[in-house]
């Protein structure tokens, strides 16, 4: 069987982990800061948070930035269901904006033309979350601009970004955002089998954090309403989670960021394999790209051609994947008052996508069969 996306375990990775087992420190441990130092220090940041998954990282960060029933959260419609799902955890409303055709990420000019006209109607968004899908970064100094003018606030998704550039700068500076998200879920480009982390370049942001990911309870002196009466003293300040990453979970992560650069190269190279291989066949190829981590490798088809495509890999046990089903069409968000027809940019996409396999042990080889296989299965 060929994955869409799997995890590469080195010895070094297997040995940090044992060296864990071994030690004292199994659950919270002095792991947890190394590796987040590391990946503050890679991606240019002040502040790295690391914690249980990215759905947790996306929620604290919209509860640090204060959303809470009665505002509203905009993000983009082709995502997973957590980019939504983390504010209306905080009793938000959510909506979408319309993807960019080409690139798959929140198209700006649609998000412009919604921010005037909720600028009239007095609903303006506290929050929006560009999605960096697949790895390519969305255009972050134009929405950032808007962020100015209209006064929202900005978490960057990028649970497929990890090792991408925006503007020269490792996706993760946060220069045009508050917040960054990062996933290390095992199809991503690092992994801690699962976690995630938050970025950020201000302190008080970085300060909570860190406390919503435990209890919401402070330890540090000066984060204590009252003074402490002895060493064990700790003080509950607000509802928080146990959204923390393990010493072990942490020790993994900082051995596979060791390899990051490599892990990143080789999909930079297959994905221009595939560009090459597929250059002639009747698809759609994704936006080539080197600021891309190149995460998933989405091809477009035909809308009627999509579900007997998708059916012949699986047969064949070449595992394509479709990303992603828009959030707004969930009988969830469907509830709540979104159908079918309100994002067509997104939804034209859904029906024509495809991602075929993508990951650091992906063969030359097995690209050849991938795409072999998808010229004799087009019709």
């Amino acid at each position: 069987m060929i994955p869409y996306g799997r995890q590469n375990i080195s010895e070094a990775d297997i040995s940090a982990v044992v060296e864990v087992l071994r030690s004292e420190w199994l659950t919270q441990g002095p792991g947890i800061a190394h590796f987040e130092s590391a990946v503050a220090n890679h991606c240019q940041a002040k502040y790295a948070i690391a914690v249980s998954n990215a759905t947790a990282a996306l929620h604290i960060s919209c509860l640090a930035l204060d959303v809470k029933a009665g505002d509203i959260v905009w993000t983009s419609p082709n995502t997973f269901v957590a980019s939504a799902n983390c504010a209306r955890y905080c009793g938000a409303d959510v909506d979408f904006v319309d993807i960019d055709p080409a690139t798959l990420n929140m198209s700006v000019s649609a998000l412009q033309t919604k921010l005037e006209a909720a600028e009239k109607t007095g609903r303006l968004p506290k929050v929006v979350i560009p999605v960096h899908f697949s790895g390519l970064p969305c255009d972050m100094k134009a929405i950032h601009t808007l962020s100015e003018k209209y006064g929202f606030r900005i978490i960057e998704d990028a649970s497929h970004a990890i090792g991408a550039q925006y503007d020269g700068k490792p996706v993760g500076a946060s220069e045009y955002s508050d917040i960054t998200v990062f996933s290390f879920h095992p199809v991503k480009i690092i992994t801690t089998a699962e976690g995630g982390m938050a970025l950020t370049n201000q302190p008080e942001l970085a300060d909570r954090l860190a406390r919503l990911r435990s209890h919401g309870i402070a330890q540090r002196k000066e984060h204590l309403i009252k003074p402490a009466e002895g060493a064990w003293e700790y003080q509950q300040l607000e509802l928080g989670f146990n959204y923390r990453m393990t010493n072990l979970q942490a020790a993994l992560g900082y051995s596979q960021l060791q390899r990051l650069t490599e892990f990143v190269s080789k999909r930079r190279a297959l994905a221009r394999h595939y560009h090459t291989l597929i250059e002639d066949l009747p698809v759609t190829r994704p936006a080539q790209s080197e600021d891309s981590s190149w995460h998933l490798y989405p091809i477009r088809v035909e809308k009627n051609q999509r579900k007997k495509l998708f059916d012949a890999f699986r047969q064949a046990d070449i595992w394509v994947q479709v990303h992603y089903i828009p959030v707004h069409t969930q009988p969830y968000y469907q509830a709540l008052g979104f159908k079918w027809g309100d994002f067509p940019n997104a939804e034209e996409y859904f029906h024509q996508a495809i991602s075929i396999p993508l990951f650091f042990d992906l063969s030359h080889n097995d690209q050849a069969l991938i795409v072999s296989f998808l010229k004799n299965n087009l019709s």
